[in-house]
């Protein structure tokens, strides 16, 4: 038995093992694709919504748009937070984690397939307890994937334009150890917090790894990669077995 099996966390955890996850479809009833993701602790709502136009850039270019929302309710923490719209602006997280669900979900998208035509994807955290980012990206997709699907059925795309598979994951380093899918009462004492996100194919979208406390070496790093794609392939494969094949 190696290190990443022998370490057991506060939740009885081992250090490689992520929180229960489930997800449910079709959550909200009005939108194209919704899901209720549950990682954990964390609870997201993600809905996909479909636009019949572009942004003003992409007009007549014959290709589609992705986008996303984020935002969370006020007490999905532990103390409330006002709302952003009460404050009349985003806050500088809520736009870095929405450009992050919408570049993220661009990546395995291919617009040429949509038509001309906006996705609307909208990411509402309904409880908090570390990884919002991530579970919004990987309950995004399936909500994406079903979006679609009824465009599909309607017959306005020949197939869904999904390139691979997308999901996402926390890492880092608390009290010397490498450990995945970080609840808060981790994140908030970590040494290194990384978040990645990747394809079902293995291919990275995005890293983002900052040195809370102390940096960290390139063994580290392949460390936090190898547990990371790890996670991801058991996200993927609850992805797989929810919508099937991407076609």
């Amino acid at each position: 038995m190696n290190a990443a099996t022998k370490l057991v966390r506060a939740d009885g955890r081992r250090r490689d093992q992520t929180r229960p996850v489930k997800i449910t479809r079709d959550f909200i009833k009005y939108a194209e694709g919704s899901v209720l993701i549950e990682m954990g602790g964390t609870k997201v709502i993600c809905t996909a919504s479909v636009e019949e136009k572009v942004p003003p850039f992409l007009r007549d270019k014959g290709r589609g748009w992705v986008t996303a929302e984020y935002a969370m309710l006020p007490r999905a923490t532990h103390e409330r937070t006002s709302r952003e719209a009460v404050k009349g602006k985003q806050g500088g997280r809520t736009l870095e984690i929405q450009r992050l669900v919408g570049r993220a979900l661009r990546a395995v998208v291919d617009p040429t397939g949509m038509g001309e035509r906006t996705i609307w994807i909208d990411c509402d955290v309904i409880q908090a307890d570390g990884g919002t980012r991530t579970a919004s990206i990987t309950g995004s997709f399936v909500a994406l994937a079903d979006a679609l699907s009824v465009l599909k059925r309607k017959n306005l795309i020949k197939k869904r334009p999904l390139v691979d598979y997308l999901a996402a994951i926390s890492v880092g380093k608390v009290g010397g150890e490498a450990m995945v899918d970080l609840a808060y009462a981790e994140d908030s004492l970590a040494d290194v917090d990384m978040n990645l996100v990747m394809t079902g194919r293995g291919r990275f979208v995005e890293v983002q790894g900052t040195a809370e406390q102390v940096p960290f070496d390139k063994k580290d790093l392949d460390e936090f990669l190898d547990l990371g794609w790890n996670a991801i392939q058991e996200l993927v494969s609850l992805q797989r077995d929810m919508i099937g094949p991407l076609e």
